[in-house]
């Protein structure tokens, strides 16, 4: 009996064990020096650590575990690592396990060249995680500062015995309201400093608070769409939209523009941010739902285009804006081709802003028409949605779609995705032939309506009123033209009395003369016109030829008078005299004239 309880205990130890740690431990790895550097000084939590991993074992370790922080594990967005010396980065597989009765996710890291033993290697983490600062308060005025708690294992999670570790946690200012002072522990400026820490046994736990300072911008992408359509005339159309949302302390009471222009105060809240765009980008537009935002700025640098965005009301702790960014950049630069095969290559995403935050991004990628054998290499995992079709001019069966989603993303998500498809060039041809066959059908069809006579007589007497109308029409229409001359009469005399350049104003007068001339014959040919289709109209417009005759009897007398006061042949006073009378005149006619016009 007493040997069966034995080997129960035994089994319960075993699985234990089993459910202590993840799957493939190497116990006989050790860690001789663990340094963390926990980088809080933005929204985002910036991992880095240093680990000296020793081989205490006889055979060759190829692979190393490493266990997520259970206080950060559900903000993860981003693992990577290498080796120390080396710029490739090592393979990691995500996976899941329970330690404690809690599950836990960790990495499975290849090491390339594997730990000898009694050999030491030192593997470089880089972690990213995201809204794992909490605002504390949770809501403050618009002149209050921004206050914020994190908290994180004082000790790192690893189911390897660690000889010695530290840790450095960078704030984002100095005033540190609280933090946890377990010895040795020090503070400079705005980095607290913990350890060395000696001999810390597996899953060690012990909770790491700080609250301090925060005024970085909380600025959250909470929905991207990202839509680039290919064209294999040499351009690839870009459209990005945004859902932003300031994530940090939500602003309590009202908003006062007064007092944010006088006191410059708001010191958490949002103005402006930086896009970076590609440097083969050009027709950029920025625009939210009322339309252009113009108070935004394009730089073209050398290798980037910079686009500074200026929402039309800055962001407080809460608010939400919206907007979408288009732009175009050439095709060559991101397709290649070898006969009927294409490869894009083209990022993912694009830099929104300094330390980015993507909650959920959607990528649509539309190829041409006639598409076929799609396949998608992405650098990451990545989920795939329906494929779609797009419509758009002369289409007929539809553009294939391909939808791409990623939750969390951040800046280290910024790499290249590899699309392969095929098209066959001839297909380039369908647009064209089918413009060139509309424009065949539409001419022929007005070829045909023209030529074809569908009244049963011809009613002359209607044909003559609509030559009639027309004629009146273009009457009137050259004599609005003449009228505007008039105008420039006094526009070049004016002219001359000020600065006195006869030869200027003679080579005006010639140029208003040629087209007032001009304008007066075609008048009298339109009179000849109508008065062979017996148009009352007629009359009335010879009595309108005669009163312009007066009308410029009356502007060549104004002329006339100008250049003796310009040649000293009358004086100024007979000349302001004689002026009242001559514009008085002009304007009785100038009346009769437009009455008349009006009447035919």
């Amino acid at each position: 009996m007493l040997m069966r309880y034995l080997c129960m205990l035994v089994v319960l130890l075993v699985l234990c064990r089993v459910q202590a740690e993840p799957e493939s431990v190497n116990s006989d790895l050790v860690l001789n020096k663990v340094e963390r550097g926990i980088d809080v000084s933005s929204h985002l939590i910036k991992i880095s650590t240093s680990i000296t991993i020793e081989n205490t074992g006889k055979t060759t370790a190829n692979h190393f575990v490493y266990v997520l922080d259970p206080y950060l594990q559900n903000h993860e967005a981003y693992v990577g690592a290498t080796l120390k010396g080396e710029d490739d980065k090592l393979k990691v597989k995500k996976k899941q396990t329970t330690i404690k009765g809690q599950k836990n996710v960790y990495y499975h890291i290849d090491l390339s060249s594997g730990i000898e033993p009694g050999k030491t290697a030192v593997v470089e983490l880089e972690e990213i995680y995201t809204h794992a600062l909490q605002a504390y308060p949770s809501q403050i005025a618009q002149s209050e500062k921004q206050y914020v708690v994190f908290s994180t294992n004082l000790y790192l999670f690893s189911p390897y015995r660690a000889i010695s570790q530290s840790a450095v946690v960078t704030c984002a200012s100095s005033n540190i309201e609280f933090y946890t002072k377990k010895k040795p522990v020090s503070q400079a400026e705005t980095s607290i400093n913990y350890g060395p820490y000696p001999n810390k046994e597996p899953f060690t736990a012990e909770e790491l608070k700080v609250h301090f300072e925060n005024n970085s911008p909380f600025l959250t992408v909470t929905n991207m769409e990202r839509v680039i359509e290919i064209s294999h005339w040499g351009n690839i159309a870009v459209e990005e939209h945004f859902q932003v949302t300031h994530s940090g302390a939500t602003l309590k009471g009202p908003f006062s523009r007064y007092d944010y222009q006088r006191n410059q105060d708001g010191v958490s809240s949002i103005k402006s941010f930086k896009t970076i765009l590609p440097a083969a980008a050009r027709d950029v537009y920025y625009r939210d739902e009322i339309g252009n935002i113009s108070t935004s700025h394009l730089k073209e640098m050398d290798d980037s285009v910079e686009l500074e965005l200026r929402p039309r009301f800055p962001l407080f702790g809460g608010w939400k804006t919206q907007y979408y960014i288009g732009y175009n950049v050439p095709s060559y630069e991101y397709l290649y081709n070898k006969g009927d095969k294409y490869l894009l290559k083209m990022r993912l995403m694009d830099h929104v802003f300094d330390d980015q935050i993507v909650d959920h991004l959607t990528v649509k990628i539309i190829l041409p028409e006639g598409s076929k054998n799609i396949k998608l290499r992405a650098p990451f995992e990545i989920v795939h949605g329906k494929r779609q079709l797009h419509f758009t001019y002369l289409d007929t069966i539809g553009r294939p779609v391909i939808v791409l989603h990623k939750n969390n993303l951040v800046e280290q998500h910024i790499q290249d995705f590899e699309l392969s498809y095929s098209f066959q060039k001839f297909l380039l041809l369908q647009e064209p032939l089918l413009v060139v066959g509309a424009f065949y059908l539409l001419f022929l069809v007005v070829i045909i309506y023209v030529r074809l006579d569908f009244s049963i007589t011809k009613d002359e007497a209607k044909e003559s009123k609509m030559r009639i109308a027309s004629l009146i029409e273009e009457v009137q229409s050259s004599h609005d033209k003449r009228s505007a001359l008039y105008q420039a009469y006094d526009d070049a005399t004016n002219k001359f009395k000020s600065n006195k350049e006869a030869s200027v104003f003679q080579t005006s007068r010639k140029k208003i003369d040629s087209d007032y001339k001009q304008l007066t014959q075609r008048i009298h040919t339109l009179q000849a016109t109508l008065k062979e289709e017996g148009a009352e109209a007629a009359e009335k417009v010879a009595e309108l030829q005669k009163l312009d005759s007066q009308y410029k009897e009356l502007i060549n007398q104004a002329i006339n008078y100008a250049e003796k006061l310009i040649n000293n042949k009358m004086n100024k006073q007979a000349y302001i005299e004689s002026e009242p009378a001559i514009s008085k005149k002009r304007a009785e006619i100038n009346q009769k004239m437009e009455a008349l016009s009006s009447s035919l």
